[in-house]
């Protein structure tokens, strides 16, 4: 009998305990949303950034490049060296609204939604890899495995929103909810790119990402950015997100 009470009460522990892990166990969306939070958690930021462009014959090409981020909906990206392409500058804004500054043509344009997926300067990033937005805004997920490290997850563009890519492929870090690796699948559903975000640090209470890598694999051609300085919670202006700044080239 005693026997008998121990086995009913091991069997009604164990189904409490799978049902309580069932019950704390994370949604896609919620992976998504925790992943959201965590890469524009600081209020702003001001990177400086080496990119390295380099062609299927390893030639190799350097970049310097500044890039500003207030919030989860503003950036502004700019490049200071070499001579030649001094000045060209990108600007995001909030509802997908997008603006380039060609300093040869001394005039900001904006970005129609239809090239938005374009190359950004000869970099493997398009308009829309560099913009600003939340990926639980834009995409529906789908938990497709979980390991010990991290959280795999399928994306796929919702409905309503223009994406050159069918699906992205995403590890999320399990102890950070830092993504570490995205794939881009093409219209026709074959891998396109692969994004990798490397040397993954805390800076004060920030997870932030301080080397990228993006390979383009039907061009062979691969844009690495590494993080030279950052700098958190400074206090950047509002100014410094428009059109009259995206024209100052330093």
């Amino acid at each position: 009998m005693q026997l008998q009470k121990l086995i009913t009460l091991t069997v009604v522990l164990i189904m409490s305990w799978a049902i309580s892990t069932t019950a704390q166990e994370l949604s896609a969306l919620d992976i998504v949303k925790k992943m959201d939070a965590v890469v524009n958690a600081p209020r702003d930021q001001k990177m400086s950034i080496t990119m390295t462009l380099v062609d299927k014959n390893g030639d190799q090409k350097e970049r310097k490049t500044e890039m500003y981020q207030k919030g989860d909906e503003m950036r502004l990206v700019r490049f200071l060296s070499p001579a030649d392409q001094k000045g060209i500058s990108f600007l995001s804004l909030p509802d997908d609204v997008m603006y380039l500054y060609l300093p040869a043509f001394r005039k900001v344009r904006r970005i129609a939604s239809h090239v938005k997926n374009e190359s950004f300067a000869g970099t493997d990033f398009s308009y829309d890899d560099l913009s600003s937005f939340k990926y639980s805004e834009e995409y529906n997920p789908k938990l497709l495995e979980t390991t010990d490290e991290f959280y795999i997850l399928e994306l796929t563009p919702k409905p309503d929103v223009n994406k050159d890519y069918s699906k992205l492929k995403m590890w999320v870090r399990k102890d950070n909810f830092c993504p570490a690796k995205i794939e881009h699948y093409d219209k026709g559903g074959n891998l396109w790119k692969i994004m990798e975000r490397l040397k993954i640090v805390k800076k004060g209470e920030y997870w932030v990402a301080l080397e990228m890598e993006m390979k383009d694999l039907k061009t062979q051609h691969s844009t690495k950015s590494i993080t030279e300085t950052i700098e958190l919670d400074s206090g950047l202006s509002d100014d410094i997100f428009t059109q009259r700044n995206l024209k100052r080239v330093k």
